[in-house]
């Protein structure tokens, strides 16, 4: 039997052969209790482009609690300015088989918001 982090781990693989069938750019979503992490990463998937997280030191200052809605709005804001300053501008989503709710849904509408188109 599958535990819970190897059935959102399947589910995950699916969405992640669409995107390389695509050759996109992705935005990969990772979700703690505590942390919120977001990366681009390239269409051949070896190089990471730009990432933000809960865990850097200037989010920090500005949130008291990293695992919420706010903060993955914060770190939607932060990886949408750092793609947008590495010449990215489209990507597919990556939610890594989390359910499109939540902390994931706002990260995704914050960085919509702040002009990435995917």
């Amino acid at each position: 039997m599958l535990n819970k982090n190897e059935t959102r781990q399947r589910r995950s693989r699916k969405t992640r052969a669409r995107i390389a069938d695509q050759k996109a750019v992705r935005l990969a979503v990772h979700r703690t209790n505590l942390h919120i992490y977001a990366q681009v990463i390239s269409a051949c998937g070896g190089k990471v482009l730009a990432s933000a997280s809960t865990l850097e030191a200037e989010v920090r200052k500005e949130l008291a609690n990293g695992g919420n809605a706010k903060a993955a709005a914060v770190v939607g804001k932060r990886i949408a300015e750092k793609a947008k300053s590495a010449g990215i501008t489209s990507v597919a989503f990556d939610r890594s088989g989390y359910r499109y709710h939540g902390r994931v849904k706002a990260l995704a509408e914050a960085a919509r918001e702040h002009g990435l188109q995917f």
